[in-house]
């Protein structure tokens, strides 16, 4: 147990994983939790906004940053679906495990069934629906020349936007960087309050 909570007391603190990791290693993280369904845990908005404002600060290129990280976001989509292509129905049949949890890709099933090739590109900004949607558009046999043009706008949407978020913050507010902490805790606010919506909708529904 106490393995488990250093893991993710690491992965976590934020700032320090992206000191830690550099340019390469969030690369890595960003590619992990959209291509790898073992991804989900992962912190990509908020760290994608404190590495804009390290950015800022002048510790990372934001001319670098933009266009790796999204590149990395796309390919790491892209393997998502070629996972789902290739494994199929049998994925909803897998046991659960540390890093895999079953019922999280059957509420990206879902969510994919509501609407359609455009949670593709919506679901960059939701976190899990990120790790799991490309997985089950590539089970349902999306054609691929429509799962890549979401798969495109929804990457540069996201990284775009989190990245100059954090980078602009950093540039106009004054000392952010010792507030850092509020900054992370209101990005995963925003991040979790559209899955929290949907939440209480299905919840008010069912009890009517």
């Amino acid at each position: 147990m106490e393995h488990i909570e250093s893991f993710f007391r690491f992965f976590y603190n934020v700032p320090e994983l992206i000191r830690i990791a550099g340019l390469y290693g969030l690369i890595a993280i960003i590619f992990s939790e959209t291509g790898l369904m073992v991804g989900f845990f992962l912190p990509g908005d908020s760290l994608l906004v404190t590495a804009g404002l390290f950015a800022a600060r002048g510790d990372l290129n934001i001319e670098t940053l933009l266009p790796a990280l999204i590149l990395a976001a796309i390919a790491g989509n892209t393997t998502g679906y070629w996972i789902g292509n290739r494994a199929g129905r049998a994925l909803y049949s897998r046991p659960n495990s540390f890093f895999f949890r079953r019922e999280h890709l059957v509420r990206a099933h879902e969510f994919y069934e509501r609407h359609g090739g455009k949670a593709v590109t919506l679901a960059q900004f939701m976190p899990f629906f990120r790790t799991f949607t490309p997985v089950v558009a590539g089970a349902a046999e999306m054609a691929y020349r429509r799962f890549i043009t979401f798969n495109v706008i929804g990457a540069v949407a996201w990284i775009t936007s989190m990245l100059l978020t954090g980078y602009y913050l950093g540039r106009v507010v004054p000392d952010l960087q010792h507030r850092i902490h509020l900054l992370i805790a209101g990005v995963i606010f925003a991040s979790l309050l559209p899955a929290l919506v949907a939440w209480l909708k299905e919840k008010l529904k069912a009890a009517q």
